[in-house]
């Protein structure tokens, strides 16, 4: 069976925009949250207990989601792994 072959589509997201994702997810969980208490302020009844419990939960949320690492990429080979090294091929 023939390996297949390795794309750019196939390479694992870089880190600095698994980061950025991230955070975006954590700002506006966030900000949900900012709505939910500023709510509290104005809401009575029934909607008041949503707007309180969404202030208290979202926090949670918003930290587990923030901590999540994207591992839907595929695994990647080393070029050494790919290419076999051979220490007689160096040049002198």
């Amino acid at each position: 069976m023939a390996k297949q072959p390795n794309s750019i589509t196939s390479l694992p997201r870089s880190p600095d925009d698994d980061r950025r994702s991230r955070m975006i997810r954590y700002s506006v969980t966030m900000g949900i949250r900012l709505v939910c208490v500023i709510l509290c302020i104005f809401v009575r009844g029934w909607w008041l207990v949503l707007c309180a419990a969404g202030a208290v939960i979202l926090p949670y949320i918003a930290v587990v989601l923030a901590n999540v690492v994207d591992t839907r990429t595929s695994r990647v080979e080393r070029p050494g792994s790919v290419v076999p090294y051979d220490k007689h091929d160096e040049a002198p």
